[in-house]
């Protein structure tokens, strides 16, 4: 299981004021997510196209 983190998420164009959205809307923890990444299986379960091309490269970024 791969760690999104937030040049993940910046790789796949979600901005910090997008992202704060993003992570509201589905209830994820914006701060935890800023300072130490989130479990993919959270970005898996919002179903979000952009939050699964986030994981894509959590899992490259990983696999390096």
């Amino acid at each position: 299981m791969a760690t999104v983190r937030l040049c993940d998420a910046r790789a796949v164009k979600f901005c910090n004021k997008g992202g704060r959205a993003f992570a509201v809307r589905h209830g994820l923890d914006w701060a935890g997510f800023l300072k130490n990444g989130l479990d993919e299986s959270e970005f898996l379960a919002t179903g979000d196209a952009m939050a699964l091309k986030a994981v894509e490269v959590a899992r490259k970024r990983e696999a390096q």
